[in-house]
């Protein structure tokens, strides 16, 4: 079953589409939520999960270890790999201290940032791309992963993994751009890429479906504001998706159409 790469600018929804998209998922199928972000730190929340007792780079021996990993295989191949998985893992192969399930949905980060002047992000970007490209999953999984703001995530590859891109566009100018150059992006990388319209009215709605599809860019859905939606984010409660189930419905039809 497909693995699912979400993306867009800082605050477009990006963690709220992966939790319902999982919590639909979950009731029909076994979802693995990838959290690739260093800084999101809420995703767990909205999940309802706890989070993992370590990240993956934490059980791989920290930051230092994968950094000297990556450097050593640039040095002596001039790739940016870091080959601390092996092929073709399953979900349950996972430890049991990077992941965390609760019933059929389960959370794993890639890692985080805990310290000031602990350098760039490059061995994070480089676990999330090893990690997608050799996991496995079976039929009647799913992988659903939360990337950082921005389209950076493209530029380290971590699409390489995944089979299709989700990307979501609020009302915003630069949301809107945002979507030309990862459509953009996907496309260099052989990838379905789709957008999902978020917090919008109609009005706005009829607007951003004008800006988008003169892009030529396919929408896979439209999600419009929600109040309970925005609430259970601010006091960091568990998402309900019931009032969104059918627009949810639609984009997993979409997409399993595509990639399966």
């Amino acid at each position: 079953m497909p693995k699912i790469l979400v993306c867009g600018r800082g605050g477009s929804g990006k963690s709220t589409l992966v939790t319902m998209l999982a919590r639909i998922l979950g009731e029909r199928s076994k979802v693995l939520v990838v959290d690739t972000d260093e800084s999101n730190l809420g995703l767990g929340k909205m999940l309802g999960l706890q989070v993992p007792a370590e990240t993956l780079m934490d059980t791989l021996g920290g930051k230092k270890v994968v950094m000297d990993g990556l450097m050593a295989m640039m040095k002596s191949e001039g790739t940016e790999e870091v080959k601390m998985f092996p092929e073709n893992f399953g979900f349950d192969e996972l430890s049991t201290d990077s992941v965390f399930w609760d019933r059929s949905i389960g959370l794993v980060q890639v890692g985080k940032i805990e310290h000031t002047h602990e350098g760039c992000a490059c061995p994070m970007g480089a676990l999330a791309r090893e990690f997608l490209n050799k996991l496995q999953e079976d039929k009647g999984e799913w992988v659903i992963v939360d990337t950082e703001a921005g389209v950076e995530h493209f530029g380290r590859g971590v699409l390489e993994g995944v089979d299709a891109v989700l990307m979501m566009v609020d009302p915003s100018h630069e949301a809107v751009i945002l979507a030309g150059k990862a459509a953009k992006l996907a496309a260099e990388a052989e990838k379905p890429f789709y957008v999902v319209l978020n917090k919008v009215d109609a009005q706005v709605e009829q607007r951003l479906k004008e800006m988008i599809e003169a892009k030529k860019i396919e929408i896979a859905g439209v999600l419009p504001y929600s109040p309970q939606i925005s609430e259970a984010n601010l006091m960091g409660e568990p998402l309900v998706t019931e009032s969104m189930r059918q627009e949810l419905e639609g984009m997993i039809a979409k997409i399993n159409k595509a990639v399966v």
